[in-house]
């Protein structure tokens, strides 16, 4: 296999399968990209198993062929030579030359037949999102999936599409138990089968989809293949294994019945989360919150270093509370909202809160308490 490539082309393809390729070395072929090229085109193929990404990008090619080599060394080479165009030459024991400029590497290859099926996706029905919209839902659920793997069901994002008078919207669910985050957007009226059951997508093909998303304004196409979910967009297409498991049913988490609102500004309520975070507790990040009217008071402390507190003007009108979260928490949904005012909707000291940005009602966030 011989072909010459420019070196930026070659960058941002070896640049967007470094998410993909497996780190944990358990099958070396998995640290692997296959590259394949024939009639001007070089494909790039990465996988772990459980997400595989596969993308085109011209070349003028000498020579068909295919081999795979370390992605990670790859990208260093590449990204450390000279802007040029660049030789890449696959000898026939595997061995790999590359050439730009005065410089010259030889590395090790493994042979392409070694290197897992990448399925074709074939006449899946698939339906079109926006990228900037995806990214916003997936940026506004991210942060909650859980982290302990054990809850295999939870370590991911649950997409559900919901029709409410004739409209549909796609839902986005994620939780770890102690927080919850969920929202909804208009979609063009569709109907998947696996989308109106509820699938759950991985944190890895989720972090893999938000890239997509963020590169370029054109639509993005999700379709399901058996247990998969396939994700096309321009030359691109991305497999992932969706989590085999049941989502909790959310619902039944978010409070119905929390009657009083503070209204706050996000940025005034951020500063001054992260100013009280410092003399919490580094474990549990704990934050109390005393709300009157008009007033909220924030503050925290830890035996070991002191205590800090805090007055905020806010638009409240209710009885007296005093609850405990995580400031963390709290943070992590304020920081991803775009609205200026803020809502916490509260029933007492001892059950979850609701937040959600002033003008959205399509998105709510839930946070458990703590005692403090």
């Amino acid at each position: 296999m011989h072909f010459t490539i420019e070196k930026d082309v070659f960058l941002k393809g070896l640049s967007r399968i470094q998410g993909i390729v497996e780190k944990r070395n358990t099958i070396p072929i998995l640290a692997n990209v296959l590259l394949e090229t024939r009639d001007g085109v070089l494909t790039l193929t990465a996988t772990d198993l459980e997400v595989g990404m596969r993308s085109s990008y011209p070349v003028s090619t000498k020579l068909p062929g295919k081999v795979t080599v370390a992605a990670k060394k790859l990208f260093e080479i590449i990204k450390e030579l000279p802007e040029a165009e660049l030789s890449f030459l696959a000898k026939d024991n595997n061995w790999i030359e590359i050439r730009a400029g005065k410089a010259l590497f030889n590395i090790v290859g493994l042979s392409a037949d070694e290197f897992p099926y990448f399925p074709e996706p074939s006449q899946e029905q698939f339906f079109p999102i926006k990228g900037s919209l995806l990214k916003e839902m997936i940026e506004k659920t991210l942060f909650s999936i859980s982290a302990d793997e054990s809850k295999y069901n939870l370590n991911g994002i649950f997409f559900k599409t919901i029709t409410d008078n004739e409209t549909t919207f796609l839902r986005m669910v994620a939780t770890d138990g102690h927080r919850l985050s969920m929202i909804q957007r208009q979609i063009q009226n569709l109907k998947i089968d696996e989308l109106e059951k509820g699938v759950i997508f991985p944190r890895k093909g989720i972090q893999e989809l938000k890239k997509l998303a963020e590169d370029g304004d054109n639509d993005l196409m999700i379709g399901f293949m058996e247990n998969n979910s396939v994700i096309k967009k321009d030359q691109t297409v991305v497999i992932m294994r969706l989590v085999d498991g049941e989502f909790p049913d959310y619902n039944r988490v978010i409070p119905k019945t929390n009657e009083y609102i503070v209204l706050i500004s996000r940025d005034i309520f951020i500063h001054s989360l992260r100013r009280m975070s410092i003399l919490s507790n580094e474990k549990s990040r704990g934050i109390k919150m005393l709300i009157k009217k008009d007033i909220l008071e924030i503050s925290s402390s830890n035996p070991e270093i002191g205590d800090a507190k805090e007055d905020l003007f806010i638009d409240y009108q209710g009885p007296e509370i005093s609850i405990g979260f995580n400031a963390k928490y709290i943070l992590d949904i304020l920081q991803i909202q775009n609205e200026e005012k803020i809502q916490i909707l509260l029933k007492d000291n001892l059950s979850p809160g609701l937040i959600r940005p002033e003008k959205d009602s399509d998105y709510t966030a839930v946070v458990m308490p703590m005692r403090l």
